[in-house]
């Protein structure tokens, strides 16, 4: 009589196929998860720019010109107005930081922030030498 064996359990080859696929899989959902924070970081950058540049209109309408600097992660308060009550900062500060660079006349200015997403379509080529940025691809508001 000959004995059968009962298959219990699985093979080395399929638990190491089935353990293949899942990494590979985990690998994929990583990389997009990074990749959304990446750019929920930059639509922030976005957004607080356009509320800097906001401030700095308002400011303007009050002095008829634009300030000399902006502190970047502090109230902005002149005397009893407040332009805002805390300007905001790149959220890897130190890392990466607002630039705000006001021409010489104070009539003008330009607001930068490096992006992580060099494909947003709304960033640009660094266009100030003096401004770092790792990828070298910034959203710019300018007045």
């Amino acid at each position: 009589m000959s004995a059968r064996i009962a298959k219990l359990g699985f093979t080395l080859i399929e638990l190491l196929v089935v353990i293949s696929i899942i990494g590979i899989l985990a690998t994929l959902i990583a990389a997009n998860l990074n990749s959304a924070r990446s750019r929920a970081r930059d639509a922030q950058r976005k957004s607080d720019l356009r509320n800097v540049a906001t401030a700095l209109r308002l400011y303007y309408n009050d002095k008829s010109v634009y300030p000399n600097a902006v502190s970047f992660g502090l109230p902005w308060t002149d005397g009893s107005t407040v332009y805002m009550s805390q300007v905001p900062q790149d959220s890897l500060s130190p890392d990466q930081v607002y630039r705000y660079y006001p021409d010489a006349g104070y009539d003008t200015f330009t607001l930068l922030a490096c992006l992580e997403n060099r494909s947003d379509k709304q960033g640009i080529a660094n266009p100030n030498p003096q401004f770092t940025c790792p990828t070298a691809w910034v959203f710019q508001v300018a007045q």
